[in-house]
């Protein structure tokens, strides 16, 4: 039997990288996917095509800001709608504005934390109503290494993601009474279309930093999460676990 069998989940952030990922790991593992995304529906469609093509003949795409509160009701909705319910969440969706922060601009700061965090926030809430109701589900938070140790000229992006770990543990000892787990993966330096817009020098800086000598691939990230949300991980909750290449130790 596959990790997954007959599981319903949703990933924000999924049409690419580490989200699309492991939409397809989840998918492969016997779960029905769909993602939410502010990605171009063109981008949207061709990763439910690959989902479909990988075996999830219910695969769906919604396209919306995650910032937005009614997007997270909207979404909500349609799973219950489509699935009949909703067994895993992964909020993935993230966005950067880099910047030194005496240069960064008070927009920039608000903007990445009402996406990655406030984001979070509002699908975690939607969602976790659902599985609280059903007395079973798993959450997972994509946190970063930025948000456990910090990183210079992302003031805004560590601190969202550093919030996420405050929410997961928080949500985590709420929810867990009702069979509801939270987790929060880290990753490190991984080869996304983010990580893509860095120069060679910021690439050359960061693989210095890396003992394993590497940029990490979502591929890296996905086994990890379909764990996480399977029933093998049930006594786990309200855990960070990094994804690093030991860049953190």
């Amino acid at each position: 039997m596959r990790l997954l069998e007959g599981k319903r989940a949703l990933v924000t952030g999924g049409s690419r990288g580490i989200g699309f990922a492991i939409a397809l790991e989840f998918v492969r593992e016997g779960a029905e996917v769909a993602i939410a995304d502010y990605a171009s529906d063109e981008t949207n469609a061709e990763a439910v095509a690959r989902l479909q093509e990988a075996g999830c003949g219910k695969a769906f795409a919604l396209r919306g800001d995650v910032s937005d509160p009614a997007f997270a009701k909207e979404a909500a909705a349609e799973i219950k709608n489509v699935f009949g319910g909703c067994d895993i969440l992964v909020n993935n969706a993230g966005v950067t504005a880099d910047g030194l922060i005496l240069r960064m601009k008070p927009e920039d700061f608000d903007r990445v934390l009402r996406v990655n965090l406030n984001g979070a926030f509002y699908m975690l809430k939607e969602f976790s109503a659902l599985m609280l109701k059903q007395r079973s589900g798993r959450i997972i938070n994509m946190s970063s290494v930025s948000g456990v140790n910090g990183n210079p000229g992302q003031a805004n992006y560590s601190s969202s993601k550093a919030g996420l770990i405050g929410l997961t543990k928080s949500a985590a000892k709420e929810f867990g009474s009702r069979g509801v787990t939270v987790n929060a993966i880290a990753p490190g330096f991984i080869n996304t279309p983010m990580t893509q817009q860095l120069n060679e020098k910021q690439i050359e800086s960061g693989l210095a930093q890396i003992p394993l000598g590497r940029m990490g691939e979502p591929e890296d990230i996905a086994p990890l999460a379909a764990f996480l949300a399977s029933d093998r991980a049930s006594y786990i909750t309200g855990q960070v676990v990094r994804v690093d290449g030991g860049i953190i130790m």
